[in-house]
């Protein structure tokens, strides 16, 4: 019989079965897109150095194991290998059946977060600390059945040939869809996490093909909310106090506006190629706060100075150019969907992140991707990652 690799495969039985598995398995190999695996994988490596200098000092927080976060990182980004590889065996399309599933139990551990197994961490109440000492912030993976749930709807009529485009009533429902868990999150509140899914939304409606009336009428309804949020004092007073540093930079500097100046001091004295790694002045000497976490972009820019940051940036760069090939090259418009969603969130919260460490944007309390120390996360864009290696996969091999 005829190899799917263009030679002959003879024979029958366990053994014809057994070389068709390895020609699959050989076929996902070559069709993966191997510049966002490899970029992924450095960045993760990159983080991996950056958490263990910025924490190896810091006795309070490492219970005196200098490794404590560094075998930590390396066995989230593990454990984040193996959901990724999972999710492309599983494959975007069987998820797709799935989805009203992931998006109950999304929706059911967001709302837990609301009752007394919720937890306070660094101001925001978005986790879920399990009586083993495991913590989950589910919003994290809100994101992911966000953008599947959206794509599911947006795209059922469009790939099935009835519409060219989605319907103003199926618009409607996507967004239905995606506001009631960014409620919930708006609830704790967690402000970083909702101005991440409202660029997953206008992500998503954008590569949908929906009227551009929807794209601005969101917008308009955004700036509405954000008034009312403010008018209302919905917004815990930590997170005013934030917006309030970021228009105001000299606003008391030993207060809340000591993390971003102390970021930007840090991010200062690194040069072109920073003091060396584990050698950062500001690092070693604990001044930024959250270093491994939401400030970690401070610790290449001490250590690795502008060459080692510009790195980072160039592999994020690259993992988004990829992604946006990936959407473009797909047949159908629920892989490109998908693929857009993870795009607007990996770049919003990649540009929030620097950002705010250099002073452009405010403090959101957003995990640099694959970067920052953080199991929900990482896991998280591991299988975002995931789903744009099956998308790419499971395309016409003429596409």
């Amino acid at each position: 019989m005829a190899g799917t690799n263009g030679f002959s495969v003879s024979g029958y039985g366990p053994e014809r079965s057994t070389m068709a598995r390895l020609l699959a398995r050989d076929s996902v190999a070559r069709r993966l897109d191997w510049p966002i695996l490899l970029s992924a994988i450095m960045l993760s490596g990159i983080g991996a150095a950056l958490v263990y200098s910025a924490t190896r000092n810091r006795t309070e927080l490492n219970h005196g194991d200098p490794y404590y976060f560094l075998l930590r990182h390396v066995l989230n980004t593990g454990i984040g290998l193996a959901l990724m590889v999972g999710t492309i065996w599983l494959g975007h399309r069987t998820l797709r059946t799935a989805v009203p599933i992931l998006y109950g139990i999304s929706v059911f551990l967001v709302l837990l977060v609301l009752t007394p197994l919720g937890a306070t961490v660094n101001g925001a109440h978005a986790w879920i600390v399990f009586p083993a000492g495991f913590s989950l912030q589910p919003s994290e993976f809100t994101k992911i059945t966000i953008i599947l749930g959206m794509a599911m709807l947006l795209a059922a009529r469009v790939d099935a040939g009835d519409r060219d485009h989605p319907d103003h009533r199926t618009v409607l429902q996507a967004l239905g869809l995606a506001a009631v868990p960014i409620l919930i999150v708006l609830l704790m509140p967690d402000l970083g996490s909702v101005m991440v899914m409202v660029m997953i939304i206008l992500g998503v409606l954008l590569a949908s093909g929906a009227s551009n009336r929807w794209i601005f009428g969101l917008l308009a309804t955004g700036t509405i909310g954000a008034i009312a949020v403010w008018q209302l004092h919905i917004l815990d007073e930590y997170q005013i106090n934030r917006f309030a540093a970021f228009a105001n930079p000299s606003l008391d500097p030993a207060g809340v506006g000591y993390n971003t100046n102390q970021a930007r001091i840090a991010i200062g004295s690194g040069g072109l190629t920073g003091s060396g790694l584990f050698h950062g002045t500001q690092t070693t000497g604990r001044f930024v706060p959250e270093q491994q976490t939401d400030f970690v972009f401070t610790v290449a820019g001490e250590e690795l100075g502008f060459v080692g940051a510009g790195l980072i940036i160039v592999l994020l760069g690259i993992l988004l150019w990829r992604a946006c090939r990936i959407a473009r090259e797909t047949t159908e418009l629920y892989g490109t969907i998908v693929a857009a969603g993870i795009i607007a969130w990996f770049a919003f919260q990649a540009f929030e992140n620097i950002g705010m460490t250099l002073g452009i944007m405010p403090v959101a309390g957003l995990p640099l991707p694959f970067v920052s120390y953080g199991g929900s996360s990482m896991f998280a864009v591991w299988v975002a990652v995931g789903l744009l290696q099956s998308i790419r996969v499971q395309r016409p091999l003429s596409a």
